[in-house]
């Protein structure tokens, strides 16, 4: 398995992303090229790949990093494994590469959210040490 950032577009990758990320969310709202193409060519955002000896990708990561008064900050977003791969090791893979990403990146710290249904990923999380924060996560939603 090769973990990988993705910085150029590439019509394989693009038609992977939109086949991996209903695993993640069934009601994500459909990635189109121009957006996925915005979110390569972005300076904050880094898309990682987990692609396997026959070249086939089973897994993806978004990471961000940006600068704000108390600090620089790396959020974690969007890791899916392809049902075909999990159990693999793949999320693990993709989850130390970023955080290796962020010591490079030098953050303090690197921060997710990830739904509690999600019992795998969660239990992943607090494996690579994670810890759960005491904190509210609020949405307000502009469109629908």
């Amino acid at each position: 398995m090769k973990i990988r950032q993705v910085r150029r577009f590439s019509i394989r990758i693009f038609e992977t992303v939109k086949r991996l990320l209903p695993q993640l969310d069934p009601n994500a709202e459909m990635l189109t090229e121009e957006k996925f193409r915005s979110i390569l060519r972005s300076e904050s955002t880094h898309f990682f790949i987990a692609e396997a000896s026959d070249k086939k990708i089973a897994g993806i990561l978004s990471a961000v990093v940006y600068i704000i008064p108390t600090g620089k900050k790396f959020w974690i977003e969007d890791v899916v494994v392809d049902q075909a791969f999990r159990g693999k090791g793949i999320g693990r893979e993709l989850m130390l590469n970023a955080i290796e990403f962020a010591k490079y990146a030098g953050v303090k710290s690197v921060d997710l959210t990830s739904k509690a249904s999600r019992i795998a990923a969660n239990k992943l999380y607090q494996d690579l040490g994670f810890v759960l924060r005491e904190t509210n996560v609020y949405r307000f939603v502009l469109r629908k």
